[in-house]
């Protein structure tokens, strides 16, 4: 229950940073946050401290907690939870915007060998071949080619790949994907990519590849997200010491 405070807490703050809500910059003392939002000092300390990691907040000793004023201008389209599921229709938003998804195909296919040995399949498993447009309104932004093993989702249909296969997972298996190894590059534009994305010939895509995992360490699904580069910004914080 603690750690699901702190999340909300985190969650509140950030609406409120990007709602102009501290017109000054600087956060409230952690005694007026513990009053106002009515837990323990233990509950705030761990929202900034975990806030402060993520480059979001920054603390002046004897001055007080402020925000970091590049969080502001180079908030990532990609905002992840640690802990939550980390499929796009959870994580993905852009100024309030949610995506939305079109299914381009489904089907089930043998895998090659790449995708045998990363899923960590047995001869003779199939899996799903599932590609998805994503689009901020009207506004397409990425193409998403998944590939989940059938043994793991059997009752897996159509009208599910609307919305978010992840919760679905999380309904069925009682499971989160929550952890994963992604790669991040950058390519020419494909014929497809310039079709779907609404991309000039000349413009690239950013390409994201990866395999997802469960919490119970079951690899779930390998993915290539190939997005619109306009919206490629991914935010990270260095901690030189």
């Amino acid at each position: 229950m603690a750690e699901l405070v702190y999340k909300q807490i985190i969650t509140d703050l950030k609406n409120k940073i990007f709602a102009g809500e501290f017109a000054d910059m600087k956060l409230p003392d952690e005694r007026s946050l513990s009053e106002h939002y009515q837990v323990s000092r233990s509950s705030i300390k761990r929202a900034l401290s975990k806030m402060a990691r993520e480059g979001i907040i920054f603390k002046k000793r004897g001055s007080g907690t402020f925000i970091n004023p590049l969080y502001l201008q180079s908030e990532s389209v990609f905002n992840y939870e640690e802990g939550s599921n980390l499929g796009v229709s959870d994580n993905f938003k852009l100024n309030g915007k949610k995506p939305q998804t079109k299914v381009l195909s489904f089907k089930v296919i043998s895998p090659n060998d790449t995708l045998r040995k990363n899923l960590f399949l047995k001869p003779g498993e199939f899996v799903y071949k599932i590609k998805r447009l994503r689009l901020f309104d009207d506004q397409p932004f990425m193409i998403e080619t998944g590939y989940i093993p059938i043994k793991i989702l059997p009752q897996l249909t159509h009208d599910h790949l609307e919305s978010s296969i992840f919760k679905y997972v999380q309904a069925t298996l009682k499971q989160t994907a929550s952890k994963s190894f992604m790669s991040i590059s950058a390519e020419p534009s494909t014929m497809e990519d310039q079709a779907l994305l609404k991309l000039k010939p000349n413009e690239p895509t950013s390409v994201m590849e990866g395999i997802f995992f469960l919490d119970n360490g079951t690899p779930f699904e390998f993915s290539s997200m190939r997005l619109h580069y306009k919206f490629a910004k991914f935010n990270t914080f260095i901690d030189i010491n």
